[in-house]
């Protein structure tokens, strides 16, 4: 596998990853915040993180944005899921990029044993979302990290 910079000619196959990816595990989303969503990171979310791609055999499997040392997004093609994708993303995210942090839907299980496996722990909660909707968030940062329990 290999991880490289993603360009702007990847995001519409980086956004069909997201929906495929969302669908598979964001169950708590409606349809119409989907839609919503899938439009906004196309119009802006994608050009405010540094993107990164896994590629498989030349084609793309999953990605991760990053922003001030934060995890924005990760998503993985749901064939690639538990194949070791998303873990080599995030591994190159701390060791490349200076991650440290990353904030998870609480309704998103999978996602939070994930990073918690990652050496992630929770340091906190909100109640809404980025965008203010009801979808409380979990914050996590690396259990190194100054404060993390």
């Amino acid at each position: 596998m290999e991880i490289e910079a993603a360009r702007p000619c990847d995001h519409p196959t980086l956004i069909t990853i997201w929906e495929a990816s969302v669908r598979a595990s964001h169950h708590f989303l409606p349809e119409a915040d989907i839609v919503a969503l899938r439009s906004l990171i196309l119009e802006h979310y994608f050009d405010a993180v540094r993107l990164y791609g896994a590629r498989l055999d030349g084609n793309l499997v999953g990605f991760i944005g990053v922003a001030d040392g934060n995890i924005e997004m990760l998503f993985v093609a749901p064939a690639g899921m538990g194949q070791g994708v998303g873990r080599q993303l995030v591994s190159h995210a701390i060791a490349a990029l200076g991650v440290r942090r990353v904030d998870v839907n609480e309704q998103n299980e999978q996602a939070l044993g994930f990073y918690r496996r990652m050496g992630f722990v929770v340091e906190g909660r909100s109640p809404l979302d980025g965008e203010g909707r009801p979808y409380p968030l979990l914050h996590l940062a690396l259990a190194d990290e100054p404060g993390a329990d």
